[in-house]
């Protein structure tokens, strides 16, 4: 997927900039990574977003959050250092929508094996940041998002991995509903929805969908 140069600089939806959405606003992280990608999925699906820079930034507009790939350890930093942190928490434990891809993966996780952080520890499994290594760093495949009749199947979805993630352990409140090579790829927990991959980097929106429905 191939983002319009206006995303580098555009700091929220038209609709937001008109004053025409007052509720029902996505907020995405964009402190670090790869938010421009999902800023533009948001707008071919015509639903409305504000980029996450600032404590300022999450006001009463904001009804649900992405937390984007990129590098974990820089948005960890980021997050507390901008005053993110505590507004994120609080909508996490609110039981408001979050979808956290790869890195948002990480950020949610109750814990990582590979690592003594924790950042948000909303999501009931332990995950191994870099699970497939500098040289499997980057690969495609193709898996479906939980099973037939359930509620939130998606059937054959294509899955890009950028050095992701994958989940080692699920506890009792997660749900995994894709899974490559043996491991756990794609997470559901309530309202929050973790990949260890990037729909954002597909032409397939089927997933944000799912998050929007939320």
């Amino acid at each position: 997927m191939v983002v319009a140069v206006e995303y580098i600089s555009k700091e929220e939806s038209d609709g937001v900039e008109s004053g025409a959405v007052r509720h029902g606003v996505t907020g995405i992280l964009a402190v670090q990574g790869a938010f421009a990608e999902h800023a533009a999925v948001l707008d071919r699906l015509g639903a409305p977003w504000k980029l996450l820079r600032a404590a300022e930034d999450f006001d009463e507009t904001i009804d649900r959050v992405i937390l984007p790939g990129g590098e974990s350890t820089t948005q960890g930093k980021l997050l507390r250092s901008t005053g993110l942190f505590e507004k994120i928490d609080a909508h996490i434990k609110a039981g408001k929508p979050v979808l956290g891809t790869c890195a948002g993966m990480i950020l949610l996780a109750r814990k990582l094996d590979n690592d003594p952080n924790v950042y948000f520890g909303a999501l009931d499994a332990v995950v191994r940041r870099n699970a497939y290594g500098r040289q499997l760093g980057s690969f495609a495949a193709t898996a479906d998002f939980g099973r037939p009749g359930d509620p939130d199947y998606i059937a054959r979805f294509p899955l890009v991995f950028i050095r992701g993630p994958y989940v080692v352990s699920v506890g009792g409140d997660a749900v995994a509903k894709t899974e490559v090579d043996g491991h756990a790829v794609a997470l559901r927990q309530g309202n929050i929805i973790a990949t260890a991959f990037h729909p954002e980097l597909t032409e397939d929106t089927r997933i944000h969908e799912l998050f929007l429905s939320l």
